[in-house]
């Protein structure tokens, strides 16, 4: 994914350009970047499939070792990319919590050039059931063009776009560039406000390129404009103290299992929309959404009823969606003849840009502690907390970023809105309040992120790799 962030001017009085000499007016022309680009993307999707290879899964549940790995793997292919200060850095939490190594770079800009950050993350999602993968999670395979393993498309592409462009562009690189790649994104970069606090100078800068979003579809770029916030939590419904015979107490007692799966069920009304209280939607977008292209970009099965009201780009994008996650109860290989004393589940709650997360976190606590079926002991457990993102219609890098899309793809990029989040770039807001943000990317609708069998198609690679050098080279212009 590819997101812009625009400051105006140095930041709180730091000037985050560190000249070098003047800009030179001489710039490549967009077919030498695009016959670079050709020349340079065999390397450039090698590397891919050497940091996919490199397991690091940023959940506390496995080996953070191959954090480490990944985040020397990062520094050295951007060593190799031209950038003469490349750091290995993490920040500690005031709870003490120490982030996973995150890989800062820099390379200073020309006299009165801008200074553009570049932002990717190196951490992945737990791989999930070997069986469900076709080809191993870790193993770069490719087929029909597309580039299987876990990380292929979220995020190690991002990663190598950006190191894919500044190959390309080299010394004819007309602005001052950091490299930003996080190291812990997938579990909701917990220590990322407290890294941008320790690190504030090092990353200040007037542009910042954030590769983590998607495309419309292979062949058509796409600006993210506006992303759902995030509410998580965990709700644990209680009916015994213990478990007992499900023979000898079955009947007037219900078990938890079934309780939880009653309490679940006032989430959404009968047209499958979200019967909380207290959620707003935001208005309606202008794109329209097919359902046949829905219906096949996330593989509903046939027959399945599509849920809610309105178009189907506000159910995904402007209106709140409640999903369970996850789910603790007696396993069927575990199972016996009792009545489980207790049951829980994990929410994930996207809330559309206007909402605040904290209100949003209460009206869900309300309604399930309001909901209580049977008198059971409903406990909530709150979780992350993510505010949504609206970006302005139009701005200097915006457009920069319509030239530069439109030129690699050859066709015009769509606005698009996003239900997932990115509870990172508040954070960016917060310390540059003056930002300007723009979201586009490397996925598409086929790279199935997060899920078994992720890819990233290569020709979309290879366009976003030139669009982001054009669109360096644009950002260069006085």
């Amino acid at each position: 994914m590819l997101r812009v962030v625009e400051v105006t001017g140095s930041v709180d009085g730091v000037n985050p350009t560190s000249p070098t000499a003047g800009p030179s007016t001489l710039r490549p022309t967009s077919q030498v970047l695009r016959d670079r680009v050709a020349e340079a993307f065999p390397a450039v999707r090698a590397d891919l499939e050497a940091l996919v290879r490199i397991p690091s899964v940023s959940s506390t549940a496995f080996d953070p070792a191959p954090l480490g790995r990944s985040a020397d793997a990062v520094a050295a292919l951007l060593r190799g990319a031209g950038m003469p200060e490349v750091q290995v850095l993490t920040a500690t939490r005031s709870d003490g919590l120490v982030s996973a190594p995150a890989v800062v770079a820099r390379r200073p800009g020309p006299v009165g050039a801008p200074t553009v950050l570049l932002y990717a993350h190196h951490d992945v999602q737990p791989p999930g059931e070997e069986a469900e993968w076709t080809s191993p999670a870790f193993e770069p395979t490719e087929r029909d063009g597309r580039l299987y393993g876990r990380g292929a498309a979220d995020d190690k592409a991002g990663v190598m776009a950006h190191v894919g462009a500044l190959r390309v562009l080299g010394d004819d690189l007309g602005v001052g560039v950091t490299v930003f790649v996080e190291g812990e994104e997938e579990i909701g970069s917990p220590t990322f406000g407290d890294f941008l606090a320790v690190h504030r100078d090092l990353l200040a800068a007037d542009v910042i390129v954030v590769a983590d979003s998607s495309n419309w579809r292979v062949g058509v770029p796409a600006l993210t404009t506006s992303l759902r916030g995030l509410v998580d939590c965990e709700v644990e419904v209680a009916v015994l103290e213990h478990a007992v015979h499900s023979g000898m107490f079955g009947g007037p007692i219900l078990d938890a299992p079934t309780l939880l799966a009653r309490l679940i069920s006032t989430l959404h009304d009968e047209d499958g929309s979200v019967a909380v209280a207290g959620l707003p939607a935001a208005p309606e977008p202008v794109v329209t959404y097919d359902e046949a292209d829905l219906r096949a970009d996330a593989g509903v099965l046939p027959g399945v009823r599509l849920a809610g009201t309105g178009s189907l780009a506000g159910r995904l994008w402007t209106k709140p969606a409640l999903s369970v996650i996850g789910l603790d109860a007696t396993s069927v290989a575990h199972s016996s003849n009792t009545i489980g004393p207790r049951a829980s589940a994990k929410l994930s709650l996207r809330i559309p840009p206007g909402q605040d997360p904290a209100e949003a976190a209460v009206a869900l606590r309300r309604h399930l502690e309001s909901h209580a079926p049977f008198g059971a002991r409903v406990t909530v457990r709150d979780g992350e907390l993510g505010r949504p993102f609206q970006a302005p219609a139009d701005s200097p890098a915006m457009r920069a970023a319509r030239e530069a899309f439109a030129e690699a793809w050859g066709t015009e990029p769509v606005d698009i809105g996003l239900g997932g989040s990115i509870p990172f770039i508040a954070d960016l807001l917060e310390v540059f309040p003056e930002a300007a943000i723009l979201v586009t990317g490397v996925e598409d609708p086929d790279s199935r992120a997060h899920g078994a069998d992720e890819s990233v198609h290569l020709g979309e690679l290879e366009r976003v790799v030139l669009a982001e050098a054009l669109l360096l080279t644009r950002l260069a212009r006085p």
